[in-house]
């Protein structure tokens, strides 16, 4: 079935966007209800969250225990390097957005043909669904488990600007993980199982982000390495602006346009295999 078929869709582009953009609050609703329904989750992801942001922050704390008062290996002091890795938990949080679980759960059940004849994007359908769960997950778990660290362990305040840059940054680093999560999702049209693309992609994008490890930590072929991919924008780009290790404007313009060329690039890439995707897509049943 191809979306291009589909009469609605003429319709559809035929509308003033104001009112087609309006058309996908309703999926931002129903997501936020559904959410509701399974309130519990919310504490045991807090809990997971905050278990493994201890394990994090204590080791590396214990490596830079006797670390100059001028900053250790990557330049990090004891009190950077534990916001770096606090908030790179945070960021996690933030970018499970569930959207890699819901395509491939769609596509094995055939709902995404029932999707397709509704007048709207389906990878936009998307986007607006998962806001709810970044948003509650950012409010439920993301500020309590900062604000349980900040009374346990000392952090290093930001700059005002480079606040500023974090927040912009954030949001770029939004769109990226639901790109990568809406192509993890995809491959559910390719094989009948995506635990396993789903796993190695949690890891690589761990990995790689500098959710483990700062790439200020890595050896430098390494590091080159994943400063090349999209993921570093998830984590290391925005933790960047944050601690203010950049080279002046430069440097923070350097950071933001990476990601928004990583955002670009993967959007269109979405799209194309989006309409490849289409082309062989064949449900059963009636």
């Amino acid at each position: 079935m191809n979306d291009l078929t589909v009469p609605g869709r003429a319709a559809s582009a035929r509308r003033a966007p104001a009112a087609r953009w309006r058309a996908y609050l309703p999926f931002a609703t129903g997501g936020l209800q559904s959410l509701l329904q399974y309130r519990s989750t919310f504490v045991t992801t807090g809990v997971t969250a905050a278990a493994g942001a201890a394990v994090t922050v204590f080791l590396w704390r214990a490596v830079y225990a006797g670390s100059p008062p001028g900053g250790g290996p990557g330049g990090f002091t004891r009190e950077g390097i534990t916001t770096y890795l606090l908030m790179a938990q945070v960021l996690h949080i933030l970018h499970a957005n569930r959207v890699d679980d819901e395509v491939a759960a769609e596509v094995y059940r055939g709902d995404v043909a029932v999707m397709l004849v509704r007048p709207v994007s389906y990878p936009v359908v998307r986007l607006f669904s998962c806001l709810p769960v970044v948003a509650a997950n950012a409010a439920l778990v993301g500020v309590p488990v900062l604000a349980l660290f900040a009374v346990l362990v000392p952090l290093t305040p930001p700059q005002p600007v480079d606040a500023l840059l974090f927040l912009v940054s954030t949001l770029f680093s939004l769109l990226l993980a639901f790109l990568v999560n809406l192509l993890t999702g995809m491959t559910g049209f390719v094989t009948t199982n995506t635990w396993g693309v789903r796993m190695v992609k949690q890891s690589v994008v761990a990995f790689f982000a500098g959710q483990l490890v700062p790439l200020a930590l890595m050896p430098r072929p390494l590091a080159r390495v994943a400063s090349a991919l999209p993921f570093q924008g998830m984590v290391d780009g925005p933790l960047t602006l944050l601690l203010g290790r950049y080279e002046g404007v430069a440097g923070a313009a350097d950071v933001l346009a990476r990601q928004i060329g990583w955002v670009a690039g993967l959007g269109v890439l979405s799209a194309v295999l989006w309409r490849a995707a289409l082309n062989r897509l064949e449900v059963l049943g009636g």
